[in-house]
């Protein structure tokens, strides 16, 4: 018999199989996630350690204590003209470490979070969001030791500390931004680190930390404190020092020029959201195939 030749067969074209996205399709158990994540990883950090959160106290409280020596005791930068300047100091410390710990910790979150992201479908937007959430945890608790210092620093409560959460919310939503953007770029790109590092400490110094904002002015002219004010974490440094330290010292729109001038770093943070909440959900469904 002549052998039966098999009929040609058309594979159809097949869409590609997308992966899980970034935010789910069930609202509330990606917030019940990021909540549980975000818990568990706080309490594992200081678990089995006798001190406990004081380690996590600590870290600002020595770098504040090295900066004041240094640039205050010694060079004598901005110590006597700046009302309570221990204080601002170890407020914009506090902040920072806030932005950096939050954005540094996003960059390499996802790869460390690889088994999870290999084994089970869930949201990956989870895993920035966690980063974010436990580094609030830590400036909260680390606030309440500001708080202490300020008021021994001879700092008066008043209304306008009210105005503190709304600042802290925007610093998280520009952190966040920040965090999604390199946690799903480090995927791809492993440079990603190390530039990520440089930027950092360009928004240190670039941020009235060290030095008042009126040194600036001083030395560089109102121009060049006008440009700093663009930068939204001096921005937000600056209006924390005029709420919650002293009213005396300008607020981030006497800073700029004009509260218009603030619509300039308030819609970088929102841009740096949105672009990256938007790159975020492009690589949420191929994570476990870069990784």
């Amino acid at each position: 018999m002549p052998p039966v030749s098999s009929p040609a067969i058309t594979v159809p074209q097949r869409r590609r199989v997308r992966g899980p996205s970034a935010l789910g399709s069930d609202v509330r158990r990606f917030v019940e996630l990021t909540r549980t994540l975000a818990v568990t990883d706080f309490k594992l950090r200081f678990f089995g350690s006798v001190l406990g959160y004081l380690w996590q106290l600590m870290r600002p409280l020595m770098l504040f204590g090295v900066l004041y020596l240094v640039f205050v005791q010694w060079v004598r930068l901005g110590g006597e003209q700046v009302p309570h300047y221990p204080a601002v100091l170890l407020t914009g410390i506090v902040t920072y470490m806030f932005f950096s710990g939050a954005t540094g910790g996003c960059v390499t979150a996802v790869l460390n979070r690889e088994a999870l992201v290999r084994k089970i479908e869930f949201p990956r937007l989870v895993i920035p969001l966690t980063v974010v959430l436990v580094a609030y945890f830590d400036l909260l608790l680390n606030f309440v030791a500001v708080f202490i210092f300020a008021l021994a620093n001879g700092v008066e409560p008043r209304s306008s500390w009210l105005e503190l959460p709304v600042l802290l919310i925007a610093l998280g939503v520009l952190a966040t931004g920040c965090g999604m953007l390199v946690s799903a770029l480090y995927v791809r790109y492993r440079d990603v680190q190390p530039i990520w590092e440089v930027f950092l400490q360009i928004f240190f110094y670039a941020s009235p930390i060290l030095y008042p904002i009126e040194l600036v002015a001083a030395k560089g002219g109102e121009d060049v404190q006008h440009a700093m004010m663009l930068n939204p974490l001096a921005a937000i440094l600056q209006q924390i020092r005029h709420a919650v330290i002293d009213p005396n010292a300008m607020s981030a729109a006497e800073a700029a020029g004009g509260w218009e001038r603030l619509l300039i770093p308030g819609g970088i943070i929102l841009g740096v959201f949105a672009l990256g909440y938007w790159v975020f959900n492009r690589e949420a469904p191929r994570i476990a195939e870069e990784l």
